[in-house]
């Protein structure tokens, strides 16, 4: 009896042990009793943290907008960023649900959560973030050596940015998320991390709101050296400033669009985008006039 009691002790220590337990973003702990085989991304820059991570044959469904990479394209979808179909993520049986808190979302992942699905939160706040993400993900559906690996290579590529832009000299940015209203983005956003390691300061970054919306004067008023618009639209609502050729960014032709699919997303590819602007702002600095 006693060498049963002893064995089924033991079952249940390696049991235990075989458990898998990591910290989202939200800094809640996420417990799988095994490795994700069953996942489903609620976030485009989601989608592709989790290719990234090894996990292309463990997503089942994601949402509206996953389009990279391509075979993304053909995965089942379980609703927008506006309103998931709680019935048809229940009818996948996700052993993993990837989501990202935005708008009115964080009722439908509080749904998600009731029905017992567990729920890994995703919100990179700065660059290096994204790596860790990834690396967590991977840990959640044990893909770890293709997660690190492409968590290593992420942090390669942004130790050499920050080494080759970060310490030039200062060029005071308006990011303009949107134009119709116009929308930009304070300091507490993962842009404006990208923006500082690029050696850029974002004129509204003292702004409370994360995504405010402000007006043409006062962006007139805060006179950017240049305007960068993540738009993914040919112009990128740049037009907008022509109209205005007092301004600082307007005279020295300082009017930027970066693809909005590589940085306004927090995923691997972000890294890439901050490349971009890191590109577009050192334009601004060469056409400067000398004293």
């Amino acid at each position: 009896m006693k060498k049963l009691i002893f064995l089924a002790a033991c079952m249940l220590t390696q049991g235990a042990s075989a458990a898998i337990t990591v910290k989202d973003d939200d800094g809640r702990a996420v417990t799988l009793a095994k490795p994700a085989m069953r996942v489903i991304s609620l976030a485009p820059h989601v989608t592709e943290m989790v290719y990234a991570a090894g996990g292309a044959d463990r997503l089942v469904a994601a949402v509206d907008y996953s389009d990279y990479p391509e075979a993304a394209k053909k995965l089942p979808r379980v609703g927008s960023n506006r309103q998931i179909d709680m019935e048809r993520v229940a009818a996948l049986k996700p052993d993993l649900i990837v989501v990202w808190m935005h708008g009115s979302s964080e009722r439908q992942i509080d749904q998600i959560r009731a029905l017992g699905f567990p729920v890994f939160h995703s919100e990179p706040k700065k660059l290096d973030d994204i790596a860790s993400n990834l690396t967590r993900i991977g840990q959640l559906m044990g893909t770890e050596p293709v997660a690190d690996s492409a968590a290593a290579a992420l942090r390669a590529k942004l130790a050499a940015l920050s080494a080759q832009y970060s310490k030039r000299a200062p060029v005071r940015m308006f990011y303009q998320f949107w134009n119709k209203p116009l929308y930009t983005l304070n300091g507490e956003h993962i842009i404006s991390d990208a923006a500082r390691i690029c050696g850029a300061e974002n004129v509204f970054a003292r702004l409370k709101v994360t995504a405010p919306v402000v007006d043409i004067e006062g962006v007139l008023q805060e006179d950017p050296e240049v305007i960068i618009s993540g738009s993914t639209a040919d112009d990128g609502g740049l037009d907008i400033w022509k109209a205005t050729p007092s301004m600082t960014a307007v005279k020295r032709g300082n009017l930027y669009r970066v693809d909005g699919n590589l940085l306004n997303r927090s995923g691997p590819r972000m890294i890439d985008g901050a490349a971009a602007l890191c590109e577009k702002l050192d334009l601004a600095r060469q056409r400067r006039k000398a004293p």
